[in-house]
């Protein structure tokens, strides 16, 4: 009965239908999470337990499941918009949000350095930082990651969304960020939402621009990731800082 975020949650379900207050103490996911801990629920028990209550007939677990239907697992689920989930019968506007919110929980964790600047002395240190934040999202986003002398990150600061281009990523906009947080680099990151992280002719232009800027400055760009899934691609080990 553990999550695996497999297509068969629906599968790992054994309780009889009706409410759940109705059901054995021992098959009542809130029961059953406490008992023997969140480790041995499965996804759609666990989503049940943040959807809280049913709606129209149908139980939490039921809502649960049909979310992760709609979804197709968790790693679908985890790129839905609250407009999304709530096309699922029975999910309102509450119950999509509080999903919402435990998803982005899960990735500020997973992200999280513990309050440590710990350096990031390679590109794997670096994609290991951002695609927690980067891979679910279904826009571009583009940010700049403010670095001290050891390579900590300082800030991180969120610059545009939407296509990259010249127009929303400028120079001016990235440098600002390391001189207002007095940072000694950057380090520059977006995401593909197709999944693919190869650099485009845009790509490659906007990081030799900015390359070049940070030369002049003083402040070195020393990488720009563009994360796909969770795949990336470095464009200082590609060269193509130069």
């Amino acid at each position: 009965m553990k999550g695996t975020g497999s297509a068969d949650h629906v599968k790992e379900r054994v309780a009889p239908r009706g409410a759940i207050r109705d059901w054995p103490a021992g098959e009542r996911p809130r029961e059953k999470l406490l008992r023997s801990g969140a480790q041995t629920m499965s996804d759609a028990e666990l989503l049940a337990i943040l959807i809280r209550t049913g709606s129209r007939g149908r139980n939490a677990l039921d809502l649960a499941c049909g979310v992760l239907d709609g979804g197709r697992g968790l790693a679908g689920l985890a790129r839905r918009n609250a407009l999304e989930l709530m096309r699922v019968e029975g999910i309102g506007e509450a119950k999509a949000l509080g999903i919402l919110a435990a998803f982005e929980l899960g990735r500020r964790l997973q992200a999280d350095s513990g309050g440590k600047r710990t350096p990031l002395r390679t590109p794997e240190d670096a994609a290991r930082l951002v695609i927690p934040r980067l891979r679910d999202l279904t826009h571009e986003v583009f940010a700049v990651l403010v670095l001290d002398t050891q390579n900590g990150v300082l800030a991180t600061v969120e610059l545009s969304r939407g296509t990259l281009n010249a127009s929303l990523v400028h120079p001016r906009e990235v440098f600002k960020a390391a001189i207002d947080h007095v940072g000694a680099a950057v380090l520059v990151v977006h995401n593909h939402p197709s999944g693919n992280p190869e650099p485009s002719g845009e790509d490659i232009a906007i990081t030799r621009q900015l390359a070049e800027a940070g030369k002049i400055l003083g402040i070195p760009l020393h990488d720009h990731l563009i994360v796909g899934g969770n795949a990336y691609v470095s464009l200082a080990e590609r060269g193509l800082l130069i």
